[in-house]
This record gives structure tokens, C-alpha cells and sequence, in this order.
């Protein structure tokens, strides 16, 4: 399919990063980008979509996700990361196999919905080799770019009393990656494999082996939590990396909240790649985002981490990280009587965070990450004249999308060619023939999901209402070996 995205304003990236707002046509030929230039003639057959007064952008890249919780949404927002934990985290022992398959489905349509093409989705719903596959299934229904990071996960046994399963890498779990090493990559490419791992507890010869393993399946990075604080403990992972002879640039850190300068450092050497999420890591207390910070900046991005929690937009948090180190540095004056003579941080900065430094943070900035020839057709393009955006979108295209958009002004997302959204609204997803026995569709509508996952929520629910809450949290300190003493009311 060919179709030609005419006069509108494309937010273009030269060699340095400097994003040029440039009028003019995008022709999109399969699934690359063919011809970027001014009055573009269509050939016969070509679809031509008038894009007078709107800004396309590259599509947004999300590099730490945990895609599943769509139905855990609205009880965290007060909640820090032990409570997090307990209440979201470990309710995947709650759910059955459709609702994962909706679950995940909700948060792939989310992300697209706010202009998102590309996902890392850190999967930690691994009860069962369907629980994965189900969730894979429904992100290549979705019709979402993802590295699907299949991840070993820490199981409940039992909620009364609160235990843990110990038989963490049951024979299935690495089998069940080996399955789908052989099977990856899905949707032409679209969907590939990634693995989630964050059991470091396990030791060197345990951790080496999951890794070695993961490679054999070929997967196309590693992801792991990493950041320094009272809650989760000051562990090193890329020195134990290092120390393993496991850190490279296949790794993505998500967090690294203060990470020592010596980890800045690692990670600037081994070329590995940092994933900050400002919205989760300013509400729970893991320490200010990173994404700024000037010895790690250059290997940063950005992801949204719960969509649970907060929106599942790129936009979003390239706003929220912007202001937040804005305000960080601005404090410094204003605390010696002084003020700053220029903003700290631009635009433009951030801006490339959610996009061509995401891409290069999963090693695919040759083919995502800007508008280019020859590159994937992952795009998106905003409204300029709505009410959010008129005025700005004409006199500073980048500002426009960074301070004033939210998802309502993204008219339409392409992803590999395939026009995902459009005039506003998601269109129908094709169901995954994996996944057809349990979801007795086809196709759905967001409507149809929507009231699926309405359902799911209600159900999931009262099965939490049989859980201890109070007994989970405190058996979660216990399992992470979490000090109390420095969960304090006050200091």
C-alpha cells in the first residue's frame, strides 16, 4: 500500500540531532519511507492525505513499559513502589488467560492511541508459558513495533499465608523462551523478542545461564531494573554486570536513579543504554530521573513505565522530565538569591529522548527514530490547529508537541506502513490466530475492548478482595530484604 501524506509540516532530524519543522510531502511506499520532498506528484493508485496545518512527527519510542496492567489502573496514583508492588505488580497471579490477552491488548492500543510506535515492554506476567504467549499474541494483534522482553518472573505460592514460589527457573520458563527464540521474529519483523530479568539474587552461574540462553534464542536485547535507593538497596547491577562479563550494549537499565558516578561511568564504556520513566520514579521514590543528568545523557530515553499508574504517553513524560530537571536547576538560583540568565534544558532536548535516542537505545535508529528514506513509516501526525495546539504548532512545531499536545491531537499513527489510527480514532485490530480460541474474535473494535476490559476489571478485583494486602507488603520487605527502619514518616 502507498499513500502520500501531503503539506504538512514534518519535524525532520539532521546529522547533529537538530530538528528542522520542514513543509513539505511524505510519500510512504509498503512499509518505508520513500520521498520526503516538496509537491510530490502521486502515482495512480496512491492514497493522498491532506496534512495542510498538521505537524508529523517520528513515532514516539517507549523504552521501558510494563504493558500488561491496563485493568490494575486508577489504584496506584498515592500508592510509592512497596504498595506498587503488592497491589499491581504481583496481581498477575490474578489474572486468567483472557485477561492478559486484554490486558496487554489495552496497553499496545494506549500507546498508539498517544502517538507511541515503539514499545519495550518489560512482560513480568510470566505465570504460565500461555500467560506470555497470550500477551505476545495481543501485541501483534495490536499492530504496535515491540521487543517483547519475555521475562522469568517471581510467582505467589500463596497469598494466606504470603509466600513465594522457590522454584523460580522451573524447566518451562527457559523451554518457553527456547520456543520462542525459534519462532521470533512475528508480524513481518514488527514484533521481536527481548528478555526481562531482574533475579540477580540467584548468583553468577544461574544469572550467566539465563543470559546465555537468551542469546541462543537470539534475542534482540536485555532489559533490568537498576536504581540506588532505601527501598530496593544500593546494589550495583552494572558492576555485577561488568564483574559477570554480561555488560554491553545489548543491556537497557530502566531508572539508574542515583546511580553512582562510577555506574555512570560503566555505562557510558560498555555502551549500554538507560530507560528513565519521570512519573514513577518521582512519585515512588526511586530518586530524580536521569535523563538529563550530563554524564549519562547521551545514552538516555524515555519510557512510561505503568500505564497503571500514569498515561501511557511518550509526550507525557518528555514534559513531566523536562520540567522536573528544569525546576531542579532553577531551585539552585533561587536558593542563593539568584536567578538563571537561560533556561536549563530545550525542547528539542527532550524531544529527541522520545525519539531518535530512544531508537538508538535499542539499536535501531537505522531503521525508527526520525523521518527519513528509506527508513520504517512509523509516524504520527497532531492536529496543529486544535485547541491545544493552534498557534504554537505554527510558530514552533517541536514546542507544540512537547508543552501543548496531549493524545486527543494525534489524528493519526502509522506504524510499518499500516495506518493504525486515524482521524482521531484506533482503528480495528486483526486478532492473532493464537489467540483466537480464547478471545471468539476475529476483530475488535476499541469499543469491544473497552467493554472487555471492563469486565476483566471487575473480576480481577474480587479476587483481589480475597487477598491480604497488609500480609503481602510486609512478605514483600521480607523477600526483597528491604531495612524498615529507613521507611520513615518524616526527616
Amino acid at each position: 500500500m502507498s499513500f502520500l501524506l501531503k503539506g504538512g509540516t514534518a519535524l525532520i532530524h539532521g546529522p547533529d540531532d537538530h530538528v528542522q519543522a520542514v513543509k513539505t510531502d511524505i510519500l510512504i511506499n509498503g512499509n518505508r519511507i520513500k520521498k520526503i520532498e516538496i509537491d510530490i506528484s502521486p502515482a495512480a493508485g496512491v492514497r493522498v492525505i491532506d496534512c495542510t496545518d498538521k505537524v508529523i512527527s517520528p513515532g514516539f519510542v517507549d523504552t521501558h513499559h510494563h504493558v500488561w496492567q491496563t485493568q490494575l489502573k486508577g489504584r496506584h496514583a498515592d500508592q510509592l513502589l512497596l504498595d506498587y508492588m503488592v497491589s499491581g505488580n504481583l496481581q498477575s497471579s490474578n489474572f486468567t488467560p483472557p485477561d492478559f490477552f486484554y490486558g496487554q491488548l489495552g496497553g499496545c492500543l494506549e500507546a498508539l492511541a498517544a502517538g507511541t510506535t515503539t514499545v519495550i515492554d518489560h512482560a513480568h506476567l510470566n505465570y504460565s508459558p500461555s500467560s506470555s504467549r497470550l500477551a505476545l499474541a495481543a501485541t501483534i494483534s495490536s499492530g504496535i513495533r515491540s521487543i517483547f522482553c519475555y521475562c522469568p518472573t517471581p510467582r505467589i505460592a500463596s497469598w494466606t499465608p504470603f509466600t513465594m514460589t522457590d522454584k523460580l527457573l522451573e524447566p518451562w520458563i527457559l523451554q518457553t523462551l527456547q520456543e520462542l527464540g525459534k519462532e521470533a521474529p512475528w508480524a513481518g519483523g514488527r514484533v521481536q523478542l527481548g528478555l526481562a530479568f531482574d533475579m540477580f539474587f540467584l548468583g553468577k552461574d544461574a544469572v550467566v545461564g539465563v543470559f546465555e540462553a537468551a542469546k541462543a534464542a537470539g534475542v534482540k536485547l536485555i532489559t533490568s531494573h537498576y536504581s540506588r535507593n532505601a527501598q530496593v538497596g544500593e546494589a550495583s547491577v552494572p558492576a555485577l554486570l561488568k564483574e559477570w562479563g554480561l555488560l554491553d550494549e545489548k543491556i537497557l537499565l530502566s531508572h539508574a536513579s542515583s546511580a553512582t558516578k562510577e555506574d555512570a561511568q560503566l555505562i557510558r564504556e560498555s555502551g549500554t543504554h538507560v530507560s528513565s520513566t519521570p512519573s514513577t520514579e518521582l512519585q515512588m521514590a526511586l530518586g530524580m530521573p536521569v535523563c538529563f543528568r550530563a554524564d549519562m545523557a547521551a545514552q538516555c530515553s524515555l519510557g512510561v513505565d505503568c500505564h497503571a499508574n500514569n498515561a501511557g504517553s511518550v509526550v507525557g513524560e518528555m514534559r513531566l522530565g523536562l520540567q522536573a530537571a528544569r525546576g531542579v536547576y532553577n531551585e539552585r538560583f533561587v536558593e542563593k538569591g539568584r536567578a538563571p540568565r537561560e533556561i536549563s534544558q530545550k525542547v528539542e532536548e527532550v524531544f529527541n529522548l522520545g525519539t531518535i535516542l530512544g531508537a538508538r537505545a535499542l539499536g535501531m535508529e537505522t531503521e525508527i527514530g526520525s523521518l527519513e528514506v528509506g527508513k520504517r513509516a512509523d509516524l504520527c501526525v497532531f492536529d496543529g490547529c486544535s485547541p491545544a495546539m493552534v498557534c504554537a504548532s505554527q510558530h514552533e512545531p517541536v514546542a507544540a508537541v512537547v508543552m501543548h499536545s496531549s493524545p486527543a491531537d494525534v489524528e493519526m499513527v502509522v506504524v510499518d506502513g499500516v495506518v493504525r489510527k486515524e482521524g482521531g480514532v484506533l482503528v480495528e485490530v486483526e486478532v492473532e490466530e493464537g489467540a483466537r480460541e480464547v478471545v471468539g474474535r476475529e476483530r475488535l473494535e476499541w469499543k469491544d475492548v473497552a467493554r472487555e476490559l471492563v469486565s476483566s476489571r471487575r473480576e480481577i478485583q474480587e479476587r483481589i478482595a480475597g487477598c491480604d494486602l497488609v500480609e503481602g507488603r510486609k512478605g514483600m520487605a521480607k523477600a526483597w530484604y528491604i531495612d524498615e527502619s529507613k521507611i520513615v514518616d518524616e526527616i
